[in-house]
């Protein structure tokens, strides 16, 4: 699987999530909501730190990462988590 995040939307999570360089982003599946890829699941964001690292990528000093253990949830899809200028906020594209 691969995890990509563009630069405008790590800076997004820097701004918005108070991250500073050498920190941790996870991408976790957590119950309920609604998602493309999983039902009855989402995309959950937090501040951890990694044990096991399924994925992960650093863009302008962050690392973003998703455990092995929450791999399953992308069902075989790769993360782009990329930033809509409209919304003015992160983007999750699943793509196969």
């Amino acid at each position: 699987m691969k995890l990509t995040v563009t630069e405008q939307a790590a800076n997004w999570y820097k701004d918005e999530m108070n991250i500073q360089n050498d920190q941790y982003v996870r991408f976790f599946a957590r119950y309920g909501g609604c998602s493309n890829v999983q039902k009855g699941f989402s995309l959950g964001v937090g501040t951890d730190n990694p044990i096991n690292i399924g994925a992960k990528t650093t863009v302008n000093g962050i690392t973003f990462f998703i455990e092995e253990e929450d791999i399953w949830y992308f069902d075989g899809h790769d993360l782009m988590v990329d930033y809509n200028n409209e919304t003015q906020e992160p983007d999750f594209n699943y793509e196969a």
